[in-house]
């Protein structure tokens, strides 16, 4: 589906939770070192429950490497500094979707470089962001609502109810 990049995330929770949501979407996660937690401490692996065996994960060493491995991809920067709306995007199969640490965000002039795919999810106020799994499940979602949620089970079925 689509390709999450965690440039140096930070909190072993955030991560956790986002395998969770890689891992119900079929995205792949690209996780760039430096990790600010190992990858088998308990806080990452509880947040991703049983979910880990469902997810694609790779590790790189630095954010050039996996860009160079993937030359031609599109890539989308999420940044409180991006001048167009995450939902102003047309997301296909296959693109890349860039978050930065919790505490940072991506590198300047990472998206000095690429402004007209930085990309915000607006929030109200002069609040500084949103929580990074929660952001990561925004912009997936809405991918998948641009793609019609293809292949995807959108019925629930309700046993034993009468209305």
């Amino acid at each position: 589906m689509f390709n999450i990049v965690l440039v140096e995330p930070e909190i072993p929770q955030n991560t956790g939770n986002i395998v969770r949501t890689c891992a119900a979407t079929g995205c792949k996660l690209h996780l760039v070192k430096p990790l600010g937690f190992e990858v088998s401490d308990k806080y990452l692996k509880r947040a991703g429950l049983d979910y880990w065996q469902y997810a694609d994960i790779s590790y790189w060493d630095n954010f050039e490497q996996l860009e160079q491995a993937n030359a031609g991809a599109t890539f989308y920067y999420f940044t409180t500094k991006g001048r167009k709306r995450h939902c102003d995007a047309a997301f296909k199969e296959g693109d890349f979707l860039v978050f930065g640490k919790e505490t940072k965000g991506l590198p300047e002039e990472l998206l000095v470089l690429h402004p007209e795919e930085c990309l915000r999810i607006p929030m109200l106020g002069e609040l500084r962001s949103l929580n990074l799994s929660n952001s990561v499940a925004i912009a997936v979602y809405e991918g998948l609502r641009q793609l019609d949620f293809k292949n995807f089970n959108t019925k629930g079925e309700l046993h034993n109810l009468k209305w």
